[in-house]
């Protein structure tokens, strides 16, 4: 039986290339959260956007992450990935300094909101698809679940953070000046992916053009992929239901306030953190499949508990906090696992289309779950919606819970096998 390994001496002290790339993450992403509250608040303030104008901006941001990821992924298959991080990071910084400069010549308007809000998403959908394709190069197999660690740490550890620094600068510059700070974690990242040394596997004169689906193929055959994907595209399903009805039920419902309801909301995040920190350490003592199934509990399972939690006000909020926070601490350590056995599992040649069509089917759903919460509340109420979704994410965690796939050790042993059940590695 395999074991997956930590190793003794800490990935960051003693790789500097990693180092490097990992530090321009961390700061991207704190800018990227950044933006999450910037944009929306240029539209209200600075245009005087109401909930429409708002969404538009919204929408336009995640419409990327819908109908591109495919494309992008059978794009890199045939090009380095480093050079692309790059790419897309200036492209970004660039993006988000029209903002500020169309607001100082009284040119900003919304639709040049929305569509620096679509090129910011699509610069992302290319970046996030590259990067995953590009770790796997830059660190040996052994290190890649500490590398991933580090990687999903600073990205929670941003979510946590990020909205209130955010929310400081906006009240500080302006919304406009704000997005500045963005636009110069954006230059870090790239200055950081720059700095790497480590040469890239150059791609094969030969090699055939990856077919668009291929991608989806590659989730399909390999019994673990096709889990976790099912899974994935369940659990964003649901998950929206859950959130378009939750808000309702919080502060129309049982009268907790919009900061008690953010606060609250927030507890997720930090218990996220503790999750990446806890992934490796559970996966190493139990191995990967009964590691995951030990978070899919905790994130899937305990919402069940939201719609019967009987209290009011600020009691309703702690509560909800509390639930929060645990579940966190599932999703924080299912996502590590997820992204090291994705890119374990998959062939190098195939790893960005493998991605591309992963994120087109999670995302995906999304805008569908939405509309099933939003019809769920109208017809029977808000926390009936918040029930029905607690039930699909814990619906959501069946597939994980196939035997072949509790007993998987080290997804290292069977790496790159589209392989049956019966070939996995076991415990």
């Amino acid at each position: 039986m395999g074991r997956v390994m930590v190793t003794k001496l800490g990935l960051l002290r003693r790789d500097r290339d990693f180092r490097r790339l990992w530090g321009g993450h961390t700061i991207s992403q704190v800018g990227t959260q950044t933006t999450a509250v910037a944009l929306p608040l240029v539209a209200a303030l600075s245009l005087d956007a109401g909930p429409g104008g708002v969404s538009v901006v919204a929408t336009a941001t995640f419409l990327p992450n819908i109908v591109l990821p495919l494309f992008a992924g059978q794009w890199l298959e045939r090009r380095r990935r480093r050079g692309v991080m790059i790419g897309t990071d200036l492209l970004r910084a660039a993006a988000i300094c029209v903002v500020p400069i169309a607001y100082a010549l009284d040119a900003l308007s919304l639709a040049l909101l929305a569509a620096t809000a679509f090129m910011v998403g699509l610069a992302g959908v290319f970046f996030d698809v590259a990067a995953f394709a590009y770790l796997p190069e830059l660190v040996d197999d052994i290190d890649l679940p500490a590398a991933n660690r580090a990687m999903q740490g600073s990205t929670t550890a941003a979510q946590v953070a990020g909205p209130g620094v955010g929310g400081i600068l906006v009240q500080l510059l302006g919304p406009p000046a704000a997005l500045l700070a963005d636009a110069a974690s954006y230059l870090a990242s790239a200055l950081g992916v720059a700095a790497v040394r480590r040469p890239e596997a150059p791609v094969a004169a030969d090699q055939a053009r990856p077919r668009l689906l291929e991608g989806l193929h590659q989730l399909r055959v390999n019994p673990f992929l096709r889990a976790l994907t099912t899974h994935a595209a369940l659990c964003n399903a649901a998950a929206q239901i859950l959130l378009v009805n939750l808000v309702v039920l919080a502060v129309k419902d049982r009268g907790l306030s919009a900061g008690g309801y953010g606060l609250a909301l927030s507890a997720a995040g930090a218990g996220a953190l503790v999750g990446t920190m806890l992934a490796l350490r559970v996966a190493d003592r139990r191995g990967y499949g009964p590691a995951f199934a030990t978070f899919l509990f905790l994130y899937t399972g305990v919402p069940l508990l939201l719609p019967a939690v009987p209290f009011e006000g600020a009691a309703f909020g702690l509560a909800l906090g509390l639930i929060q926070g645990v579940a966190g601490v599932g999703l924080g350590a299912a996502n590590v696992l997820s992204v090291t056995v994705r890119q374990l599992l998959v062939p190098r040649e195939s790893m960005a289309r493998s991605l591309g069509a992963y994120r087109t089917v999670i995302y995906g759903v999304i805008p569908v779950g939405s509309a099933l919460g939003g019809l769920v509340g109208a017809v029977a109420g808000a926390r009936a919606g918040v029930a029905v979704g607690a039930v699909g994410l814990a619906a959501s965690a069946v597939p994980m819970f196939r035997r072949e796939i509790r007993r998987l050790g080290d997804p290292r042993a069977v790496a790159g096998l589209a392989a049956e059940p019966s070939e996995f590695d076991l415990k």
